[in-house]
């Protein structure tokens, strides 16, 4: 994440605190801190999870995932599916108006849907819907989308938090503005946006839903120090705050004025191993890899216990996931496999983090410690965000990728196993163009992919993606570490928000005790 620097302490004492007491804010204002700066609000042009998370306040989708992933309707009422997958037919909600006064219909979804299927917009999620061969207007209330190809998880990219609809008229007003002005059908109107100290949005008076939002204002806080967003939380300077450092969940889980909550999330730690260069090109040194970590212990010592052993390659609560271990901690096991592989003295190579905070540094260096018993030595670096996109997303040809071992994570926002395998597995996927780090090939888990995409049959798409897990399991161009728990702090005065298995917001419920 890129994150302005600024004195944590004295926005602690000062700024946060005069946003509070300030008397412009209504009386149920909730102030949510969050662990990082926002990129933009036009969801089409974001490819993190909080920004998306935080654009919730104003936009909704047609679609959306409830608090277990499972697909619910939202501006949508209903679809239809054509017998050979290319057409969805949308009947959509009557009555709802954007914050400007026009009325959502279907002319609105299409200009949505043509906005980020234009590849000349150069949007950062034209590669979600680019599928999408056309979107015609049946009636005021009526959608249909042709794709080129059938593509079985089309709805649950409609749920997927950038798939929010826009107001026409805003988008003809802004342009590319559109981030900084953002004019949904959300339950809150936007106010102001001053980076990077926060971002405030106002009840929307007109909002659909009867009786929501039940409070006046909400205001997002970008609190970057790990330290100071634990410490509002007790001051009550902040009513919520995500994330919630690992090491400081002691301190807060018997504080009286707050609750501490952790629930299971889809959010996978990983190693991915460059599988086009050597040793990792052979998968006895993968396996051995995943043999050689303690994966029980990297949860308490990096994750002070708020993570479990990955148990396969797709984390529980992903529609169409395959239970298939946690591998055995076996170092014995490891140092055998490594010496089959013409390795019996270990080697030397590299181990870099996607992330530089406290919790990637504590994972690296546990790894490191790791794979040292059984011989390898590996160097270690935690990139900065452009270091992260220069030295490993953007690299041209996979025969330039400096990457070996690379520690990152994942959740499949749109709830469903192609989003957890396409772009991290498929062959298809390797950088520049997606995030398959490991350069890792297998035409049969390729197929497996394609197919399920291409059908529409239930039963057969589980077993192709059933299919590619045991063979991804298998050939190991992970290591498969852990899946996360997702820690956030709450007020007691403070209900109806939580942090949903992905890592993104559900508070359309959010209330205050007065």
């Amino acid at each position: 994440m890129v994150s302005p620097r600024w004195v944590a302490g004295a926005f602690a004492a000062g700024t946060l605190g005069m946003l509070v007491s300030a008397p412009a804010f209504a009386a149920k204002d909730a102030v949510m801190a969050v662990s990082s700066t926002f990129t933009s609000l036009d969801p089409y042009d974001s490819n993190d999870t909080l920004s998306q998370a935080v654009g919730k306040s104003f936009y909704q989708g047609l679609f959306g995932l409830d608090k277990d992933m499972k697909l619910v309707n939202v501006l949508a009422d209903s679809y239809d599916v054509s017998k050979d997958g290319l057409t969805y037919t949308i009947k959509l909600k009557k009555g709802i108006k954007f914050h400007d006064g026009t009325t959502f219909d279907a002319g609105a979804v299409k200009a949505n849907l043509d906005r980020v299927t234009n590849p000349a917009n150069k949007l950062k999620r034209y590669t979600l819907f680019n599928r999408v061969a056309k979107t015609d207007v049946v009636d005021a209330n009526t959608v249909k989308v042709t794709l080129k190809e059938p593509f079985s998880p089309f709805i649950n990219v409609l749920a997927h938090p950038s798939a929010v609809m826009i107001s026409p008229a805003a988008l003809q007003k802004y342009g590319k503005e559109i981030a900084f002005h953002p004019v949904g059908t959300g339950p809150f109107e936007f106010v102001e946006w001053k980076q990077p100290d926060h971002l405030k949005g106002k009840k929307f008076a007109g909002f659909w839903k009867t009786g929501y939002p039940k409070i006046d204002t909400i205001t997002w806080k970008p609190v970057v120090d790990n330290n100071t967003r634990a410490a509002i939380m007790q001051t009550g300077e902040a009513d919520f705050a995500f994330s919630i450092p690992f090491e400081q969940a002691a301190v807060l889980k018997n504080s009286a004025k707050v609750d501490l909550i952790a629930s299971p999330s889809i959010i996978q730690r990983y190693l991915s191993l460059n599988t086009m260069v050597k040793p990792f090109n052979d998968p006895k040194v993968r396996q051995a890899i995943n043999y050689a970590i303690n994966k029980d212990a990297l949860a308490k010592v990096a994750f002070a216990g708020y993570a479990v052993p990955a148990e396969g390659v797709v984390p529980p609560g992903v529609d169409y996931a395959e239970k298939l271990g946690p591998w055995p901690y076996d170092p014995a096991k490891a140092r055998a496999l490594l010496k089959e592989a013409g390795y019996p003295n270990g080697f030397e190579t590299t181990l870099w983090s996607a992330y530089n905070h406290t919790t990637a540094q504590k994972v690296i260096q546990f790894v490191q410690q790791q794979l040292q018993q059984v011989g390898i030595k590996a160097s270690v670096q935690a990139l900065e965000a452009g270091q992260r996109v220069e030295k490993v997303e953007s690299v041209p040809k996979p025969e330039d990728a400096g990457v070996r071992i690379y520690y990152v994570g994942w959740s499949s926002s749109t709830g469903e196993s192609d989003w957890a395998l396409r772009p991290l597995l498929a062959s298809e996927s390797m950088p520049p163009k997606l995030l398959n780090t490991a350069y890792y090939k297998n035409d049969q888990v390729d197929a497996d992919i394609a197919g399920a995409l291409r059908t529409t049959d239930r039963g057969e798409k589980a077993r192709l993606y059933k299919d590619a897990q045991e063979r991804i399991w298998k050939d190991a161009p992970w290591a498969f570490l852990v899946t996360e728990k997702v820690l956030f702090a709450r007020s007691k005065r403070l209900s109806g928000a939580y942090v949903m298995p992905d890592g993104s917001f559900n508070f359309e419920e959010i209330d205050i005790k007065q």
